[in-house]
């Protein structure tokens, strides 16, 4: 069985409202050496031993679905599970 860990960020050309509004919170707070936040997403995925072609597989899933590659970014790590 694998594990696959995936990331997925706003470009760094595409605005993130979001992050910036975090900034503005974390600068109120008294954070003032915090620049820039930049709001992403996490994902776990398990997927079988038995999966054939496991690099293509989540290259597709990820382009397809998890990710909208016009404004996002994505990269992933893969583990492979050890059974306990």
């Amino acid at each position: 069985m694998y594990k696959v860990k995936v990331y997925v960020t706003l470009k760094e050309s595409v605005l993130d409202p979001q992050g910036t509004a975090v900034k503005k919170s974390l600068r109120m707070m008294g954070y003032d050496d915090i620049n820039d936040v930049r709001i992403g997403k996490y994902m776990e995925l398990t997927i079988g031993e038995t999966a054939e072609q496991l690099e293509a597989m989540i290259e597709e899933i990820c382009s397809k679905l998890l990710a909208n590659p016009v404004i996002e970014d994505y990269r992933y790590e893969i583990e492979e599970c050890v059974p306990q």
